[in-house]
């Protein structure tokens, strides 16, 4: 049976640039991060009042703990800091929380707010928010394929990648100017529109997401048929 959420637009961000942000102010990169927080809610917010269902943002990569560690600990305790400031606001407004990715790398104070964050909010219906935090569309691939059955078809297989139903994203966007996908929801991506913005993510506003909505709805989608077929379908 599909979700609520199924029935509307899942859009993906890739969320590029807090480090050169902060670097072109003179900021230290941890400043860039913070910006990079505090962007999160208008976007949220705006995404739920045009009726998206799925919004995955992507907050940290499995390769990220590659960086220096000093940066790393602190993207632990922003993401804490983010769940802990923005739980109650999320809850009441009916978005829905949960992470994708690896936890058993994260700190367990990180791990207990996570599952706190997403029991609080288990019954919002008018946005689901996924945050990808140690997350690798790869290893999510992998990891659905050991869990597959030799008889396993599409739709079973994307629904084990996801794991929540999310199902395939309509719209990626990447800010920042880089135009890659970074091990982002390879498969659900399959056949996501995609839109890369110089914008860098702190700087990106309401504005830049509607003017991608709209981007979207001027789009056709053939999913592989012909332009007849999207027509009358």
């Amino acid at each position: 049976m599909q979700s609520a959420f199924e029935s509307k637009p899942h859009i993906g961000i890739i969320m590029d640039g807090n480090g050169r942000w902060a670097e072109a102010r003179g900021l230290r990169r941890s400043s860039g991060h913070e910006a990079g927080v505090r962007a999160i809610r208008p976007i949220v917010e705006a995404a739920a009042d045009a009726g998206v269902g799925t919004m995955t943002l992507y907050a940290f990569s499995s390769d990220n703990w590659k960086r220096p560690r000093k940066e790393v600990d602190f993207l632990m305790r922003l993401l804490r800091r983010y769940l802990d400031e923005e739980i109650e606001t999320l809850s009441r407004k009916g978005i829905r929380v949960s992470l994708i990715g690896r936890r058993d790398r994260l700190p367990d104070g990180a791990v207990s707010q996570i599952s706190k964050a997403e029991a609080k909010t288990v019954t919002g219906a008018r946005l689901h928010l996924r945050i990808a935090f140690d997350y690798s569309a790869r290893d999510a691939i992998v990891s659905a394929a050991r869990r597959a059955s030799p008889a396993i078809d599409r739709e079973a297989f994307s629904a084990s990648i996801s794991g929540d139903g999310a199902g395939d994203v309509d719209l990626l966007i990447r800010t920042g100017g880089e135009q890659r996908l970074s091990d982002f929801l390879l498969w659900e991506c399959a056949y996501a529109e995609l839109l890369f913005v110089p914008t860098m993510w702190p700087d990106f506003e309401p504005g830049h997401l509607s003017a991608a909505l709209a981007e979207l709805t001027k789009r056709q989608r053939r999913f592989g048929g012909l332009a007849s077929d999207a027509v009358a379908a």
